[in-house]
């Protein structure tokens, strides 16, 4: 299992799981308690075998796209493959870059039923991630763009590689950077204040070949 580096601090957490589940099943969870927000990991969503099905799946059958980005008055390919899906309506744009759903995919709209039904919220659009290795990442950002909402909630299905996700707040400089590893099969659930006050990347890994996908479920409000 991938650690945290020796100059990040493990989130903290507290064990909890639902009476009804067994101990490490799906609905067991680990809540991540930061200075003042909250990440809730639910860390055996998926058995391995379901995963590599899924993983396996999702590379064949999502039309996977390398998007550009301008920075600086020049572009820069994003460093991993993309896929935005969703309900009409549901486009969403980041770093200048604007993204119109294409319609839900059989073995996604299968994912978000598993995401819905843990969670108990409702989703209408996911962007689809696909790392290849470990040069593949992405830097400091937070999930704020308008069409989120105020306080935003976002479930982020990992498969594959394991890798490590890492916070820091915006403003205050006194807390320690947080890190904490993404399990193949896992789910992570962000909400409430965390991207308004944090931000958080997925840095480069050396040395790693594996691939992983991520898929982070969201709420956009649809434009007319």
């Amino acid at each position: 299992m991938a650690l945290c580096p020796a100059k990040l601090t493990k989130a903290p957490v507290n064990m909890q799981s639902n009476l009804f589940s067994d101990l490490y099943g799906p609905a067991f969870y680990e809540d991540h308690r930061l200075d003042d927000a909250a990440i809730r990991e639910y860390p055996h969503v998926y058995s391995f075998k379901e995963s590599d099905r899924i993983m396996l799946s999702l590379v064949t059958n999502i039309p996977w796209r390398q998007d550009m980005l301008m920075i600086a008055g020049k572009e820069i390919p994003v460093p991993r493959l993309q896929c935005w899906m969703g309900n009409p309506g549901a486009r969403y744009g980041y770093s200048g870059l604007q993204l119109t759903p294409i319609g839900w995919s059989d073995n996604v709209l299968s994912i978000r039923r598993s995401v819905q039904s843990l969670t108990g919220i409702k989703f209408n659009s996911v962007l689809l991630n696909y790392y290849r290795d470990g040069k593949d990442s992405v830097s400091w950002h937070s999930d704020d763009e308008p069409e989120l909402g105020l306080k935003p909630i976002i479930a982020s299905v990992s498969f594959g590689a394991e890798r490590i996700f890492q916070l820091r707040h915006k403003i205050r400089k006194d807390l320690p950077k947080y890190c904490i590893v993404l399990r193949n099969g896992s789910v992570l659930l962000m909400g409430d204040t965390l991207q308004s006050n944090w931000i958080h990347q997925l840095p480069k890994v050396r040395g790693l070949s594996e691939p992983r996908i991520n898929l982070t479920f969201r709420n956009v409000i649809a434009s007319k």
